[in-house]
């Protein structure tokens, strides 16, 4: 059955597995998807993140990141751009996440940025999630 909310699919598999304690996340890709993992893996909250091809089908393989004492380096990711309520932000309106010491994920005409690149190129866009 497909999904109505992919991306939030991907979130709860994403919290579950680092509750759980686990290494490795495979999921179905798409280029949105990707896009955000590496971000993610860009700010360090991943530790990497493959493109895996399986019986003709994409996978993305994402390898959570834990710290010396085994405690989750992402500690919270939440959606905040939903199917049925889309929420966009211009440059100036994009808050800082945790007073800075999380990330927000934006969808922009420049491809899927953190909030940190969307300031620095001056874009806004669809802000998908935020990660701390």
């Amino acid at each position: 059955m497909a999904s109505s909310d992919p991306v939030g699919d991907m979130i709860a598999m994403i919290k579950n597995a680092n509750a759980r304690r686990h290494r490795r996340v495979a999921l179905r890709h798409s280029r949105m998807k990707e896009g955000i993992v590496r971000v993610l893996q860009a700010e360090g909250y991943l530790e990497d993140v493959r493109v895996v091809e399986e019986g003709g089908a994409r996978f993305l393989h994402l390898y959570l990141k834990y710290d010396s004492e085994g405690r989750p380096v992402l500690t919270d990711l939440r959606r905040v751009s939903r199917p049925g309520c889309r929420i966009f932000r211009g440059i100036d309106s994009v808050g800082k996440v945790m007073d800075g010491l999380g990330i927000a994920v934006l969808s922009t005409s420049k491809g899927i940025l953190s909030d940190r690149q969307a300031r620095r190129l001056r874009v806004g866009g669809e802000l998908i999630c935020k990660a701390w």
